[in-house]
């Protein structure tokens, strides 16, 4: 779905990048794997096996945009989804982020080990014109996707988005790479380096699986993180100084704070201690202080999850 703005060319949505992602990423994995089967490559394989991995992980995150979307509306259309998953579906997002980037790290790794066992074997040769066609055509597929979804992600803020696009830009690296040793390896053939045209493929290979590793742990920690639901400092240092200052202003005992981020999702419960023996207060009254609470955190949105309570009895609270 494309959404029209007023100021005239469409602006893309999360789900509508994802699925042009989806079709590129298809496109470059299918011509990655036969280019690398007509010149003999492993290297353009991997290539290729790494846009169908991030192709089928793309389709798992689109689907979980899909589901977080559906259970941010309210329809009777929605009912069913909205009553079996009460909770939403945040805890996915974190999931399928984690589990794309171990799979990429994985096949690196993998394709790391396999370049390595065929260099001391001595190399083999490949077919270097197929070679160098097709790390044209990926270099400026990758680099025209990665660019596109960098900027449009500027105002989408999308995580699934984010990673997308750096999957991209790792596929701009990879192909140059590959377009830099081919280039190499057809320039000195006939020459006295020639010697060194069988161990292009598999000494590329192990650059590219070497560069490629390190850049998905990121992504890995920070799922990890939202799984565990480990809390963030700088959320947790703001929900404690609007607890405060709640607390000071109200005449409140104390308060409690539990807060977590899971996916794109804020999931804030407080719990205010309230004197004994207060007079009371009407719901409204007690309404309207959370009102203020819930400004004073700043950013509502669908993605956030936020329970205020308010108790004389410290325990409820632990």
């Amino acid at each position: 779905m494309i959404r029209p703005t007023p100021f005239g060319p469409a602006m893309p949505t999360e789900q509508s990048l994802l699925r042009l992602s989806i079709i590129a990423a298809v496109f470059q994995a299918a011509l990655g794997i036969a280019f690398g089967l007509l010149a003999g490559s492993e290297s353009i394989i991997f290539d290729g096996f790494y846009g169908l991995v991030d192709a089928t992980m793309t389709m798992l995150a689109l689907l979980i945009a899909k589901l977080i979307a559906a259970s941010a509306e309210r329809g009777e259309h929605n009912r069913k989804l909205v009553e079996r998953f009460t909770m939403g579906f945040w805890h996915l997002e974190p999931m399928v982020l984690g589990l794309n980037a171990t799979l990429l790290v994985g096949a690196a790794i993998y394709a790391l080990i396999n370049s390595a066992k065929s260099l001391m074997e001595g190399g083999h040769m490949i077919a270097l014109d197929y070679a160098i066609v097709y790390a044209l055509i990926s270099l400026v597929a990758a680099a025209a996707m990665g660019t596109y979804a960098t900027i449009a992600n500027r105002r989408i803020g999308s995580a699934l988005v984010a990673l997308d696009a750096k999957a991209w830009w790792i596929t701009v690296a990879m192909a140059c790479a590959l377009l830099a040793a081919f280039i190499f390896g057809w320039a000195v053939r006939g020459t006295r380096l020639d010697w060194v045209t069988p161990y292009i493929d598999p000494l590329v290979l192990i650059l590219v699986c070497v560069a490629v590793i390190p850049m998905p742990l990121g992504v890995i920690r920070r799922a990890l993180a939202d799984i565990l639901l480990v809390t963030p400092s700088d959320l947790k240092q703001h929900v404690d100084t609007v607890a405060a200052d709640t607390v000071q202003r109200h005449g409140f005992d104390s308060y409690r704070a539990y807060v977590a981020r899971v996916g794109r999702g804020r999931q804030i419960e407080l719990f205010f201690i309230v004197p004994t023996q207060w007079p009371a207060k009407r719901l409204e009254e007690w309404d309207a202080i959370r009102n203020e609470v819930g400004e004073a955190l700043g950013e509502e949105s669908t993605d956030r999850w936020l329970t205020i309570v308010f108790t004389t009895d410290p325990e409820w609270a632990e």
